[in-house]
């Protein structure tokens, strides 16, 4: 658990063990936890109505570069691939002598 769970678990045992209706707790930490997400969201401007149509044309456009970039790396390993078997082709021609046939 990390450190705000620890505080907030043993509030909660404390007010079990004091007494305290355990559902009104809970209710409590329940609203309390979303006035602090509502503040946060507030605070880096996703609280207005178009912040869900944002975040999900960011998530498409992560999405889009991450296939890009995916796209990108396949092209280069293809490339290279094909370049190296170019190579050996072309070794395997002369060790052959293929190349004779050029002049």
């Amino acid at each position: 658990m990390s450190g705000d769970e620890d505080v907030l678990a043993r509030l909660v045992r404390l007010a079990d063990e004091r007494g305290g209706d355990l559902t009104n707790v809970r209710a409590l930490i329940e609203q309390a936890s979303e006035a602090g997400a509502e503040r946060a969201m507030m605070r880096i401007g996703l609280s207005d109505e178009s912040a869900r149509d944002d975040i999900a044309e960011l998530r498409q456009l992560l999405a889009a570069w991450r296939d890009a970039k995916r796209s990108a790396w396949k092209a280069v390993v293809d490339w290279v691939v094909r370049g190296f078997l170019a190579i050996l082709l072309i070794g395997i021609a002369v060790k052959m002598g293929f190349g004779a046939w050029l002049k």
